[in-house]
């Protein structure tokens, strides 16, 4: 297995810190807004990597945080708390606010068939762990405290840059009239570690008590406390979307390793982002489609995954409707020659083993998948074996096997009953053709089309689909 490593900003060889055991963590959700289809593509993505782990024959330990707690807007913690801000809006209370975004966020991610974590971590129940990490780094040297917080010191960590490329001078204090800084900070780019329940945040709804009074935790370190709570102090992957890289990732880099002087990550995974229509994701364009846009499109959230498959991970994807409904077209024709399959007996009867050309066809796959997750090259190696002249037997077997990666469910697609008064309609049709009456016929196409069916002629005979 080959993957792009943001650190060493090449493809390296993939060698776990403890084969066959591979030790991967994702930062989870903000549970304090809908799921969109952007966060959908990171978590499809990071489903892939740990199949594809599986499909090589790894142990994959994945485990994933949930924010509930301390990430505030905007990268220098001179914003609002995400999580009060979702309460305000929706009328709820904070906790109200993360129980019901969390289940909506697994909700998506089960639509999308995402294996779910085998560690999903709340941030607020590990309050504890949290506290020791900061004890830890302020006893190393690299926090300090003000009347307002505890910030680590990015000076003190010579190292810090090391993920994005980024220069410390780089770093820019925020200088709008409305954000608030903490005029105590050594850096601009020092991070909170803890909040002091005082000045902007005296009435703060969650609050915890520490050796440095009544507060809560920043943003950054939970993923630093949590990851090594579960994982240890070095880990093999750490994946995430690209915009983590310059002020999140570094951070977590910055105090996992400052507290234990180890290497934090060996491989970091980075996804890249979606855009709708050509344009960033915005509440004032009203582009930020979640699960139940789809639902109204009558877009199978399968379908979805299948259009992610088709772009690689660390390049842009552009959404739209129509890439949407093409992908949902292909997923329907997929379907249908899977229950083709499944009619012909495929299914049943046991395949001895795999003729040659069948076997270039997995190794195709095996290399694609292997080479950085190249799923284009996989998706396109899979429509070239289907439409090859191996036996259908081979190709069951190897849409199953492929799907192990893919994950878009072939296994549960049974053949679609269609309804006896639709065959009866569609054979009168048929009938009205012969008579080139097409009148009539297309008032009867019109009668299944409300009906919820479309009818595909092909000469003399006709195929009856599900719009």
């Amino acid at each position: 297995m080959k993957l792009y490593n943001t650190l060493s900003r090449k493809i390296e060889e993939f060698v776990p810190l403890n084969t066959p055991n591979v030790s991967f963590y994702a930062c989870g959700p903000t549970v304090y807004d809908f799921t969109h289809i952007g966060h959908m593509r990171t978590y499809t993505n990071n489903d892939v990597l740990k199949r594809a782990l599986t499909y090589l024959g790894y142990k994959v330990n994945h485990v994933m945080n949930v924010t509930d707690v301390g990430h505030l807007s905007g990268d220098d913690d001179s914003g609002e708390d995400k999580m009060e801000k979702g309460a305000k809006k929706y009328g709820k209370t904070v906790w109200d606010v993360a129980k019901f975004y969390t289940d909506f966020f697994f909700r998506t991610t089960d639509a999308l068939n995402i294996i779910r974590p085998d560690i999903t971590c709340k941030a607020t129940e590990h309050i504890e762990d949290m506290i020791q990490l900061i004890n830890r780094l302020i006893q190393n040297g690299f926090a300090y405290k003000t009347k307002e917080a505890l910030y680590f010191d990015v000076k003190k960590f010579k190292k810090y840059g090391k993920l994005s490329g980024q220069k410390l001078e780089e770093k820019l204090q925020a200088v709008r009239d409305e954000i608030n800084v903490d005029k105590e900070k050594k850096h601009p780019a020092d991070f909170a570690l803890w909040f002091k329940r005082v000045g902007r945040f005296s009435d703060h709804t969650m609050h915890w008590t520490s050796p440095w009074g009544e507060g809560f935790p920043g943003w950054h370190i939970e993923c630093s406390a949590m990851s090594m709570k579960y994982l240890g102090e070095t880990i093999d992957i750490h994946s995430g979307g690209i915009d983590h890289v310059p002020v999140h990732h570094e951070n977590e880099i910055a105090q996992s390793e400052g507290a234990t002087g180890k290497p934090f990550v060996k491989y970091w995974v980075h996804n890249n982002f979606l855009t709708v229509d050509g344009q960033k994701m915005s509440k004032s364009l009203g582009n930020i489609y979640k699960l139940d846009d789809l639902e109204k499109n009558k877009i199978n959230p399968i379908s979805l995954r299948l259009l992610f498959l088709q772009s690689h991970y660390r390049q842009p994807l552009n959404f739209t409707w129509q890439s949407a409904r093409a992908s949902q077209e292909a997923f329907n024709r997929l379907k249908e020659i899977v229950s083709g399959l499944k009619n012909s007996n495929s299914s049943n009867k046991k395949l001895a083993k795999l003729l040659n050309k069948s076997i270039a066809f997995q190794q195709q796959f095996k290399d694609a998948i292997q080479n950085d997750l190249q799923t284009p090259q996989a998706v396109a190696v899979m429509w070239d074996m289907i439409k090859s002249d191996i036996s259908n037997e081979e190709k069951y077997f190897l849409l199953m096997d492929f799907d192990k990666i893919f994950g878009l469910k072939l296994i549960d697609i049974t053949e679609e009953k269609i309804d006896k008064n639709i065959i009866i309609l569609a054979e009168r049709r048929l009938e009205a053709r012969k008579k080139r009456d097409f009148d009539a016929s297309d008032r009867l196409r019109i009668k299944i089309e409300k009906a919820g069916f479309k009818i595909e002629d092909k000469g003399d005979t006709y195929t009856i689909k599900k719009l």
